[in-house]
């Protein structure tokens, strides 16, 4: 939407997991209580005297309070307010009759301050072990705000991220670990831990081109298909066949907040299949064809899709075969920004300055010039120079 409301609170929340939620080590911890002294929320709320007392200029107070919904009386328990907003800076502007740039720099003046009395208040206590399948989800986060806004701080962070999975977690015969504490992995990793980080690798290596990061997607692919497919039902177990055994081994088929081990993994298969479409990708686009017909019935009759939304999106992309972007040049990466700043769902992105290894790349480069071919099925147009005009090419289709 390049709406800069979005891009404000992408920036703000990744300020926010820097400064409170990443290890020396480029780890991401899982989270904080609550409670603080006690009390839940303390550390966050406020009453209105206490704002009062960190902006001593009182109109300064009033409009932040206004734009926060802080009342004397509070919006929350014992007289408290939580920072909530009601309104757009648009309203609250025309309300005060200020401009934007004058309230923005009202908020932003009264939360360093706000920020200032807080920091001496104790603190939340923090779990601080770190969890493969919640990093992951993290590293592809940053990922996005990455591609989405060109930041190269977001880029680095993934791939110090990134790093510390491969160097903490990841064994040398491609095992994941699902525990880093006090220096130290433990538990032999779910399937959520492999498909999440496939899931994240393949991203990282769309928005850098740099091979590792499929090669690395695709050894824990190998590995899962290996020690957690289950051939009579065609899904995969959530545990390892290298762990005890259970009764009955689980199996996530839905969707929730996070989406279900299952969905991941045969998107995963997709588009790895998709990648490596040899013998190799064969494989893995058959069971990801057979993973969604196991739940065409599901989808097709449930009365709550939103409980199978990945499995939604793969179904869409099996009907409606992805775009396969192939960047090749030395101004690959530039010309990958440009389009990647256009949301583009439904495309998978390849390339870099040479062909690299990757079967889909062979025979695109062209010497001296950088060029982009947007292909599907692996049939390709008539390769372009300019973003804009592979942009055009794909929006061409849509219509």
């Amino acid at each position: 939407t390049k709406d800069p409301e979005y891009k404000r609170i992408i920036e703000e929340t990744l300020t926010w997991v820097e400064r409170e939620m990443t290890s020396d080590e480029g780890g991401f911890y899982s989270s904080l209580d609550a409670d603080s002294e006690g009390e839940e929320g303390k550390f966050y709320v406020w009453k209105r005297s206490e704002i009062d007392e960190a902006i001593p200029n009182k109109e300064k107070a009033d409009v932040f309070c206004n734009y926060y919904n802080v009342t004397t009386g509070g919006n929350w328990e014992h007289d408290n307010n939580i920072l909530l907003r009601k309104q757009t800076d648009q309203e609250v502007a025309k309300e005060r009759e200020l401009s934007i740039a004058e309230l923005q720099s009202i908020i932003n003046e009264g939360k360093a301050s706000l920020m200032s009395v807080r920091d001496t208040r104790e603190r939340p206590g923090l779990d601080d072990k770190i969890l493969t399948s919640w990093n992951a989800i993290m590293l592809k986060g940053y990922v996005e705000a990455y591609s989405a806004l060109q930041n190269p701080d977001y880029l680095k962070k993934a791939l110090t991220n990134a790093n510390f999975i491969v160097s903490n977690m990841k064994q040398g015969d491609h095992r994941l670990d699902r525990n880093y504490k006090n220096g130290k992995s433990s538990i032999n990793g779910f399937l959520d831990d492999y498909a999440l980080t496939i899931d994240a690798f393949i991203a990282l290596y769309q928005v850098t081109f740099d091979e590792q990061w499929i090669y690395q997607a695709d050894e824990l692919n190998r590995y899962v298909v290996e020690h957690f497919y289950n051939k009579e039902n065609s899904m995969f177990n959530y545990t390892s066949d290298i762990d005890p055994p259970l009764v009955a081994r689980k199996l996530e088929i839905g969707d929730n907040v996070i989406p279900g081990s299952n969905s991941i993994m045969a998107r995963n298969l997709r588009y790895l299949g998709e990648l490596y479409y040899g013998e190799d990708g064969h494989d893995n686009l058959q069971i990801s064809k057979q993973m969604l017909t196991n739940m065409y019935a599901t989808l097709t009759s449930v009365e709550e899709p939103s409980f199978y939304s990945n499995w939604a999106q793969l179904f869409v992309d099996m009907a409606y075969p992805p775009y396969e972007v192939a960047i090749l040049g030395d101004d690959a990466e530039q010309a990958r920004e440009a389009m990647m700043s256009h949301y583009i769902p439904n495309a998978m992105f390849l390339g870099g300055k040479s062909e690299g290894n990757l079967l889909l790349l062979k025979d695109k480069l062209q010497e001296g010039q950088t060029m982009i071919y947007v292909c599907q099925a692996k049939t390709c147009k008539f390769p372009v120079e300019d973003p804009k005009e592979a942009i055009k090419l794909i929006d061409e289709d849509r219509e």
